[in-house]
């Protein structure tokens, strides 16, 4: 099931990724939800989809 939960997440952010404060709430709600080595696969599919949205940037910052 936990892996559903990462999938799930992925669907939203790419849903909410026109608004990078929506976005960014969405992030930080699935740190909290997510097993550690989920939250790393989910850094790296972070850093992978906004490569061409500078905008969401600042979200990276929460993996820190």
């Amino acid at each position: 099931m936990a892996r559903a939960m990462l999938e799930y997440t992925k669907t939203v952010l790419k849903k909410v990724s026109f608004d990078a404060q929506l976005f960014s709430k969405e992030v930080k709600k699935a740190l909290l939800r997510l097993l550690p080595y989920e939250k790393e696969e989910l850094r790296l599919w972070i850093e992978d989809f906004i490569v061409d949205k500078p905008q969401l940037q600042p979200s990276l910052l929460m993996f820190n």
